[in-house]
């Protein structure tokens, strides 16, 4: 029995995977036509600075801490607990675990609209029914199947989660692949006329969309958006001691991933003014941040069929088409997230922290994963689901309430592993393999460039609903990562308390 477990954790990640799952679990093509839609190319000069002040220090310090601890199974708990100390890493993982959560409950739910586009062209899931269920209630369902169908399949394996993640990767690519080989197409034969026109530096300065212009403090909150974009790095952390020369192979898939990431969202931004005029696309009724991405790439298929003389029909045909392939690509890259998400941060919190804190079985692994947990896990995602589906506006209201708690929540833990950098590298004991950081100076430079980058962008992402009335968001933002520290605060405590009976007990015997 012991030989058959050794040979299901010997399979280890190569190269390929690694950059396929952090591509799945940090690029949301999403984000493109999302941001396009907000800002226009206003919203590149953010993801530049968000990329050169935040993602790529980060990918370093991501890089440097997997390569000197890669035999530690905890991830972003273990870096930081060997810097700086066990409190202060329970404390940061378990609000940044609580924050996926959050993520689970709510794209559970909403990803069969790319299911819905795939089928049908458009966004029929309001219309969706089953048994008598209606809308919320239908998706609400088929939401807590997609959770355990997934974690059931994840509870099989690192190699099964692999699979999944690959075809996520590879969608990803390919819809990138096809934004850009058809936006330069458009190009050419529209003879180099941008639909979107670049009227100088004003193009990149100031957004189309009436809700952002002439609003520096909502330019300013668009860092955030820009900060979650690049998010998701630290959550493969926990793969570390899962990849096949990881001292080498981890920080380089780290690196070439934030590479093409950082110059595929600002490129893909750009690419898609070339097909899609502002006022005439994005600036019509109806549309919003739900559908930007598949009225983004209709509008490619369409633009097509017109550049190259294809008759109106054709051309909306071919948008059609695009907008279901785009449908099919975006449930493909969400499955390849969420199977990577449903066991990497709950595998960096349970193996990291000891396994007394956690009641009963839970703290149990097998074949390299929390088991256990994983299905506890699921359960809490599925009431969660529940709640929302059927608890009418009430549960709806508290939802929001609970993603306004995890939006600042969910950055704070980067401020955690930015502070414990320059830690880690004052500790002459812990070995490191990896360095790209050489002199003391650039490290604390740099962290605490990430830092203050974190804290200026959440400060305004606080404080931007207060301004437009909106107090609720900005109280529950502050709430949210104070409330999930005192928790974390008072599990350790009380772990602490128990370990502290168990010392007398033990010097005894």
């Amino acid at each position: 029995m012991a030989s058959k477990i050794k040979t299901k954790t010997t399979k280890k990640l190569n190269l390929v995977s690694v950059v396929l799952m952090i591509f799945t679990s940090v690029y949301g093509f999403n984000n493109i036509p999302r941001s396009f839609y907000k800002m226009g190319y206003a919203a590149i000069p953010w993801y530049i600075l968000a990329a050169i002040t935040f993602f790529v220090p980060f990918a370093i310090m991501v890089a440097e801490f997997g390569s000197a601890f890669k035999e530690e199974k905890g991830g972003i708990h273990s870096w930081m607990e060997k810097s700086i100390g066990p409190r202060f890493a329970f404390v940061g993982t378990f609000m940044w675990y609580f924050a996926y959560i959050t993520w689970m409950v709510n794209v559970a739910s909403g990803m069969w609209v790319p299911v819905s586009n795939a089928i049908f062209g458009e966004d029929t899931t309001q219309n969706w029914t089953f048994l008598n269920l209606h809308g919320t209630q239908t998706l609400g369902i088929l939401g807590m199947i997609w959770i355990l169908v997934v974690t059931y399949i994840s509870t099989k394996g690192l190699d099964k989660i692999r699979k999944v993640t690959s075809i996520g990767g590879t969608a990803v690519v390919l819809l990138n692949v096809f934004l850009w080989v058809g936006a330069i197409a458009v190009l050419i034969g529209n003879h180099g006329h941008l639909a979107q026109p670049i009227e100088g530096l004003h193009s990149f300065t100031q957004t189309p969309n009436p809700k952002y212009a002439g609003d520096m403090i909502a330019a300013f909150a668009f860092v955030v958006y820009a900060l979650f974009a690049y998010g998701g790095l630290e959550a493969v952390g926990g793969l570390v001691d899962e990849t096949e020369n990881p001292e080498k192979t981890f920080p380089k898939g780290i690196l070439i991933t934030a590479a093409i990431i950082s110059v595929g969202y600002s490129l893909g931004i750009l690419l898609v003014g070339v097909f899609t005029n502002w006022s005439a696309v994005m600036g019509i009724k109806n549309v919003n941040l739900g559908n930007a991405s598949y009225i983004v790439m209709a509008n490619l298929g369409q633009s097509l069929g017109s550049a190259f003389g294809a008759s109106q029909e054709t051309a909306s045909a071919l948008g059609a088409g695009v907008a279901r392939f785009v449908g099919i690509s975006m449930f493909l890259a969400l499955s390849g997230a969420f199977f990577t998400l449903m066991f990497s941060p709950l595998k960096q919190l349970i193996e990291g922290t000891p396994a007394k804190i956690w009641p009963g079985k839970i703290g149990e692994t097998k074949n390299g994963l929390p088991i256990n947990a994983m299905w506890i896990q699921a359960a809490i995602v599925c009431v969660m689901i529940a709640l929302i589906a059927f608890g009418g506006s009430t549960m709806a209201a508290f939802f929001n309430i609970l993603v306004s708690m995890t939006n600042v929540a969910m950055t704070i833990p980067y401020v955690f592993i930015g502070l414990a950098f320059p830690y880690f590298r004052k500790r002459k004991e812990i070995q490191k393999p990896f360095i790209i950081l050489k002199s003391q100076w650039s490290v604390n430079f740099w962290a605490w460039t990430v830092v203050l980058t974190i804290g200026l962008a959440n400060f305004f992402s606080i404080i931007q609903p207060a301004l437009e009335g909106d107090m609720q968001t900005t109280i529950w933002s502050v709430a949210g990562p104070i409330i999930f520290s005192v928790v974390a605060w008072l599990m350790y405590s009380k772990y602490e308390k128990m370990r502290a009976k168990e010392m007398p007990m033990q010097k005894k015997w």
